[in-house]
């Protein structure tokens, strides 16, 4: 069994919490994402109004950290001033170390924010890493043997530079162990932020910042990334990108590997050998990929029955579109659906 779970923790009901403000670090470095930095920073001063709405006291002491206080420059203009220095002293309840576009620059300029994870990560109550941001508690060792997830452009990287961790590159957040949290790209780190605000304070709290927010609550923590997965895969070798727009349009014909070599103007073995270079993925891998994404946009978006939604995308029955669901989702269609369709109600 592997050493994690996608967010599966059950929360506890309202009544049963008491109140706990809790310090929260929002730990950043030059060339840091800013709108994954705010985005997390709103997710708990949002949680504190609510609780002043309802006569509570704030639950959250929200904090910027880096390495040296001061002011901190983003990959944009946004620039956050750091109030505090990270310390292995003084250790917050939540740590959050955010993402960067360069993160093997980041990681070698920052030294000590992979030594300081590495030391107060036994003593923390939770330590979270946003997209790259993985790449900080990886360095420490501290993924060895457990589930993570990152941006889906970065997980290859992830994978080859610390192969004791195992990326789970279609994840939204993923919770490694009882303290260790990971989270996809930029808005994933919302979603992973509402997961915990919903830990400490239940559902209904987290649905009232979700509303504000106009998000989604709440995208399970295993949910895919295929919708940029699927682009990420897009090849810009014309014979294979022309392939993949035709393929893309025609979902509901049979898609077979000599059709696909044949559009290619390739022997089969030489179009996969092609494709594999290309995309990381073989010709057929892509096409169940493709059927996936576009199934998961007719389930969230209308009605269809599931028998319609199973023909628009290629599969001859629901049992064939309910067995690929279950293998990339780990939930069947008509409970993929539902899960939409209460996020939709929740926020009418």
């Amino acid at each position: 069994m592997k050493n994690g779970s996608n967010a599966s923790h059950k929360p506890q009901d309202d009544a049963a919490r008491p109140p706990t403000r809790r310090r929260v670090h929002i730990v950043v470095y030059p060339g840091f994402k800013g709108l994954e930095a705010v985005g997390t920073l709103s997710v708990f001063d949002y949680a504190n109004r609510h609780l002043w709405q309802r006569g509570q006291a704030a639950a959250y002491e929200i904090i910027i950290a880096s390495t040296h206080a001061g002011p901190v420059q983003s990959e944009t203009l946004v620039q956050l001033q750091a109030t505090h220095a990270i310390s292995t002293e003084d250790i917050p309840e939540t740590a959050i170390i955010v993402g960067c576009r360069h993160i093997e620059q980041a990681m070698h300029d920052n030294p000590e924010l992979i030594a300081w994870a590495r030391e107060v990560a036994p003593r923390i109550d939770r330590l979270v890493a946003m997209c790259t941001g993985s790449f900080f508690l990886a360095a420490a060792g501290l993924l060895d043997g457990s589930v993570a997830t990152t941006h889906w452009s970065a997980a290859q990287l992830l994978k080859t530079r610390f192969p004791k961790v195992d990326v789970q590159a279609d994840a939204i957040y993923l919770r490694s162990g009882s303290h260790l949290w990971t989270s996809a790209g930029v808005t994933a780190g919302i979603d992973l932020a509402l997961a915990l605000v919903e830990e400490d304070h239940g559902r209904e709290l987290a649905l009232d910042i979700a509303r504000d927010l106009v998000v989604y609550l709440k995208r399970p923590g295993g949910q895919s990334q295929f919708s940029v997965h699927l682009e990420g895969q897009r090849s810009n070798h014309p014979c294979v990108r022309e392939v993949q727009d035709w393929l893309l349009e025609h979902l509901e014909h049979p898609l077979s590997m000599p059709d696909l070599a044949s559009r290619a103007a390739m022997s089969e073995r030489n179009f996969r050998r092609v494709f594999h270079k290309e995309t990381g993925s073989s010709p057929m891998q892509f096409v169940e990929t493709a059927r996936l994404e576009a199934a998961r946009r007719l389930l969230e978006e209308g009605h269809l029955p599931l028998k319609s939604v199973a023909g628009r995308v290629g599969f001859g029955s629901e049992q064939s579109l309910r067995k690929l669901f279950i293998k990339h989702m780990g939930v069947a269609p008509h409970e993929y659906r539902e899960r939409f369709a209460s996020a939709r109600r929740d926020h009418h």
